[in-house]
């Protein structure tokens, strides 16, 4: 029994079976005395329905992780290299194969008797734009063990128009060294500046952005980690009560056994008397008779 092959089997699971599975591989753990791992299992999460959606997606169709995979990595590069040509393309090879895996998701989520609706259908959305936009988020995705959806932390920004690999302007021998030449391409560097100026922006923006999504997602790891508390804290609660409720039944019938008992001894005793002293008044007039029988007078 090892950790990993523990979760991968948690995580295939159905969600309504997951708290029951993950209470079962703990108490096996602590069986065993590896009180480590029973502690590692016990802090598993159960998945939201989007992560498990998603972690099908990947159990179910491992032939599609790869090519999601390299599309990211296609994606992430041609942003480094600032090719809008290249870019376009993939943008429209990412949203056509994200449409194509979120149809496939809802069909095995409904086949496996889970129909998602569409807030749902987002999240794992969602999941695959982040798996795109983010190497740790594909690897996470990859894994099958998400416990809920990821979210990437910015965007790809737009191609813009005209963008890709720069080549170097043609000059022509006619106008080389007139004093036409500065002032027509004058407005094309005007152009390129500004659109580095709007890149160096974006990539602020995008920075920006990054820095307050880890905060945030730091704030919702802590409240997941206080809901999944509270959650085992109810399941230890609720396990209790039900081993107290069994308590107070079995409690119950004995004090009706007893009840019971008690009235019948009470009765025998009643019985006991009432025969006692039927024999206590043979028992006088025997001698009675007898004393008559046996005086002198008789």
């Amino acid at each position: 029994m090892d950790f990993d092959s523990v979760a991968e089997e948690l995580y295939a699971r159905r969600p309504e079976e997951f708290v029951a599975a993950r209470a079962s591989a703990v108490a096996s753990a602590r069986s065993a005395g590896d009180r480590d791992l029973a502690r590692r299992i016990g802090a598993l999460r159960k998945p939201s329905l989007a992560a498990w959606v998603s972690n099908l997606l990947v159990r179910s169709n491992p032939g599609e992780v790869e090519p999601l995979l390299r599309l990211g990595e296609g994606l992430r590069r041609a942003h480094r290299d600032l090719d809008g040509e290249q870019l376009r393309e993939l943008s429209r090879r990412q949203h056509a194969l994200v449409r194509a895996l979120s149809a496939q998701a809802r069909q095995l989520a409904q086949e496996a008797g889970h129909p998602v609706g569409e807030g749902v259908l987002r999240e794992v959305e969602n999941t695959l734009h982040a798996v795109l936009a983010d190497p740790e988020a594909a690897e996470r995705w990859a894994a099958g063990l998400l416990d809920k959806p990821l979210n990437a932390a910015v965007g790809f920004p737009a191609a813009p128009e005209g963008a890709g690999p720069r080549r170097p302007a043609a000059r022509s021998a006619s106008t080389a060294g007139t004093a036409s030449a500065p002032a027509q391409s004058r407005p094309d560097r005007k152009a390129e500046q500004r659109r580095r100026q709007q890149l160096t922006e974006a990539r602020e923006a995008a920075e920006a952005a990054e820095v307050e999504l880890r905060t945030l997602r730091g704030e919702a790891d802590a409240a997941d980690r206080a809901a999944q508390e509270a959650e085992e804290r109810l399941d230890r609660i609720q396990r209790r009560v039900g081993e107290l409720t069994e308590e107070l039944e079995r409690a119950r019938n004995e004090h009706q056994q007893a009840r019971f008992a008690e009235r019948t001894a009470r009765e025998e005793a009643r019985t006991a008397g009432r025969r006692l002293r039927e024999a206590d008044r043979k028992a006088a007039a025997a001698a009675a008779r007898l004393a008559r029988l046996t005086s002198p007078d008789a």
